[in-house]
């Protein structure tokens, strides 16, 4: 473990080890003065996404709460693994369960982008008592089989780009459906935070293909598996369910389905984007400003 202290920055780069010897990373957001005794937000972004997903929405946090970024392994700053087939909702959850030991965190807040909600849904069911509080970004107990497939379609697929802008083009072309209204200036700005420049400098995604493995294996992934009684163990904490209304991962049924299933979530739609929402739009800010102020203080 060690940390990294840089003045032009408002994190600390934190590492980890799982139990498997994977190096893992996040970025630390000191949060408000005074604020140590309050369980701390943890960001967890999605499939194909890393840290930069929260650098515009976690600074916003921290000015209430200590804000923990984690990189899922074969993300960002953190390794990859030696054996794809641990790149699975499961492992991750107990990566994070180390993480939150390691730094002694019983309770803590969950941000999750859709894989990252699904870990926040594993780890209210395998960590009864720990989670105060849960936002799910485009992700839920009932996922859409076209969002999946397309998804699947695209993960570890791609090559290299010679410069940011080719970059940016390609990752719009891609995704042009997800987010209609951006302009190049948008698309270089989320190019930036899922992609990396190579030592050889080329641009490329920011994540190990063999994240694809688990999701190539028959009948494995999300096949099979009720995630309800997961979703159901978050309880009576606040829950903020964001939905893109393109969404083709998170329907609006099963996202009204959501709100009415316990007591204290409630549904917010993002107009105007899909899968997922960045959580910078201004709908979204202000859903989460206002769970943030619903989270209990021990």
């Amino acid at each position: 473990m060690s940390a990294r202290q840089d003045i032009k920055r408002d994190w600390d780069d934190h590492y980890w080890w799982s139990h498997d010897g994977v190096r893992l990373h996040a970025r630390i957001y000191a949060g408000p003065k005074g604020g140590d005794a309050l369980p701390p937000i943890l960001c967890m972004p999605g499939l194909a996404r890393n840290a930069r997903d929260f650098e515009g929405l976690a600074p916003v946090m921290a000015a209430k709460r200590r804000v923990i970024v984690a990189e899922f392994r074969g993300r960002g700053e953190s390794a990859y693994a030696k054996d794809p087939m641990t790149y699975v909702p499961l492992t991750y959850v107990q990566d994070i369960v180390a993480l939150l030991d390691e730094m002694k965190i019983k309770r803590f807040a969950t941000v999750g982008t859709s894989l990252g909600g699904l870990v926040s849904m594993l780890l209210a069911a395998t960590q009864p008592g720990r989670i105060v509080g849960a936002v799910l970004n485009d992700v839920g107990p009932e996922l859409e089989a076209a969002g999946l497939e397309r998804i699947r379609d695209y993960i570890g697929a791609g090559g290299s780009q010679p410069t940011w802008i080719h970059a940016a083009r390609a990752y719009a072309d891609l995704n042009a459906a997800v987010y209609p209204g951006y302009d190049i200036h948008d698309w270089l700005r989320i190019t930036k935070r899922t992609h990396r420049l190579t030592q050889e400098g080329r641009i490329v995604t920011d994540y190990d293909k063999q994240i694809a493995a688990p999701l190539r294996v028959p009948n494995g992934g999300d096949a099979g598996v009720d995630l309800w009684p997961a979703y159901r163990a978050l309880g009576d904490v606040p829950v903020l369910v964001l939905r893109g209304a393109l969404s083709d991962i998170l329907s609006g049924a099963a996202g009204k389905k959501m709100a009415k299933a316990l007591p204290n979530a409630r549904l917010v739609e993002i107009p105007g984007v899909g899968h997922a929402p960045t959580m910078d739009e201004a709908k979204a800010r202000t859903a989460i400003g206002a769970w943030i102020a619903e989270l209990p203080a021990a």
